[in-house]
């Protein structure tokens, strides 16, 4: 690399870090002002509030703002230069775009790995304090110390329900398990309903109290057995029970990846949400890359309005790119694209655009 590619790269890094400064500041401001109340309400100290919630809450705001941190900051310093005619006087020394583009790609890469380690596995981790924190101090927690009305599918044709599911003691209360019937007829071939079940970690099983099983017979005859504890060999772990929307957030790459194949292995057809989680988590430190080949060549040509004009260009491709993930998400959520391409499209409409806008800057 040459001087003016260290040159370009110190003012790139830097106006990255200043605004990643700036947008987590900002973060934090905002959120304090809507849960400050209720933090204090409910018991929590100062040295709590900044030394325990967000210094854990700043992995995650570090992972949403680093795309527009870098986009920005790639904008203003091709803008500067463009504006100052240095961009001018480095093409008729016969620089190509794509030579210029170098230290932002470099940078770009850099970001893009580390952003796909630090999402994998630790915002996962600091993530599962500040759900703990919010549960316990925050009026309108996102969700409980457990889960209430859980229905999950363990196996083909098998249904788990429980009106309630304890995570810290491992233990589901009121449990109903029914298998469907394989004929054509349809209807169920057997039900076993538990006042609980509690999981036994050295056994690995769940060891269910005053059970009642009933089985159908396709002649209609039904036949009754009740035990007072019974072992029972469900294909479902206590976190799978346990999981909720905002689990993806607590789970790492590969912990993620056991969920979703676990999913799979028990026949659960309803699984696009946390199909688009996972693949969000390898997909979204992309984003890094693709907007900064995106705001050098949106910034390298003189406008009128200068710099001003630029970054106000720069917001609004940022914000369609945010637009565009958040609107095809859901679509995956149900499923009707695949989740794998519901997380994918976004990065990869932006990134040809990205590609074109280049080759289009170099002629």
């Amino acid at each position: 690399m040459t001087r003016f590619d260290w040159h370009v790269l110190r003012r790139f890094l830097s106006g990255t870090a200043l605004l990643l400064v700036l947008l987590v500041a900002t973060f934090v401001v905002l959120d304090l002002a809507e849960r400050i109340d209720d933090f204090l309400d409910r018991g929590a100290t100062p040295a709590q509030i900044f030394g325990e919630y967000y210094l854990y809450y700043a992995p995650d705001i570090l992972r949403l703002t680093s795309p527009l941190a870098l986009f920005l900051a790639a904008v203003y310093v091709t803008a500067r230069l463009a504006q100052s005619m240095q961009l001018t006087a480095v093409h008729m020394a016969g620089v190509s775009t794509w030579r210029f583009l170098r230290p932002f790609l470099l940078a770009g890469l850099v970001f893009t790995g580390g952003m796909l380690l630090f999402n994998g596995f630790v915002v996962p981790r600091a993530n599962a304090v500040v759900h703990a924190f919010q549960n316990q101090y925050y009026r309108d927690a996102p969700e409980s110390g457990g889960g209430s009305e859980i229905v999950r599918q363990t196996a083909p044709g098998e249904i788990l329900t429980a009106r309630y599911f304890d995570r810290e003691r491992g233990q589901a209360f009121r449990v109903s398990v029914v298998s469907l019937a394989d004929s054509a007829a349809g209807g169920v071939s057997r039900r076993l309903d538990a006042s609980q079940m509690t999981w036994n970690d050295s056994l690995a099983i769940w060891q269910a109290a005053d059970v009642a099983i009933r089985t159908f017979a396709p002649t209609g005859a039904e036949t009754y057995a009740y035990h007072a504890v019974l072992d029972t060999a469900l294909a479902v772990l206590p976190r799978d029970l346990a999981q909720s929307e905002r689990d993806a957030e607590r789970l790492t790459l590969p912990e993620a990846y056991a969920y979703v194949r676990s999913l799979e292995r028990a026949g659960v057809t309803e699984r696009g949400r946390p199909l688009v989680a996972y693949h969000a988590k390898i997909a979204y430190p992309f984003a890094n890359l693709i907007l900064v080949l995106l705001a050098v060549p949106l910034a390298a040509r003189r406008r009128r309005g200068g710099q001003a004009a630029q970054l106000a260009l720069g917001l609004g491709v940022a914000f369609l790119y945010l637009a565009l993930q958040k609107t095809i998400e859901p679509l995956g959520y149900v499923q009707t694209i695949p989740p794998a391409v519901a997380a994918w499209l976004p990065h990869a409409v932006f990134g040809g655009v990205a590609l074109l806008l280049l080759v289009r800057a170099n002629r």
